[in-house]
């Protein structure tokens, strides 16, 4: 019974740890990108997260797109920006001790570290 209910009271915790620990991807993030042609652009990204599910707001030089099918899954982030007709595959991982995010853009992999936007 003792063991129950021990289980009972750590569950809201482990949960409550696990979104906390979710809520650290949200918010605004930038970084330069390296295109093709070897020149560098602005990206920023608005995360928005709800649960395990992360959506929000993509914006570049070619300006402003939405995030969709976006998972959270322990540091592990997945989605797709959609630029247009264009579907563009990332992941990445989120560093909790740097606040950084290391991510890969579309299908050549592109690497990028993106930093946190502090609200001034």
């Amino acid at each position: 019974m003792k063991g129950k209910i021990l289980t009972i009271l750590a569950l809201p915790a482990f949960f409550g740890a696990a979104l906390a620990f979710y809520a650290g991807v949200e918010g605004k993030w930038s970084a330069m990108l390296k295109g093709p042609d070897g020149n560098e652009f602005p990206i920023t990204y608005n995360f928005k997260i709800s649960g395990a599910t992360l959506s929000g707001t993509l914006t570049s030089a070619i300006g402003t797109s939405n995030i969709s099918d976006g998972i959270v899954k322990g540091d592990s982030i997945w989605f797709t920006a959609n630029a247009g007709s264009l579907k563009i595959k990332n992941k990445g991982r989120y560093y909790a001790n740097g606040d950084s995010i290391s991510l890969r853009v579309g299908a050549r992999s592109t690497h990028t570290t993106l930093k946190r936007v502090e609200d001034k």
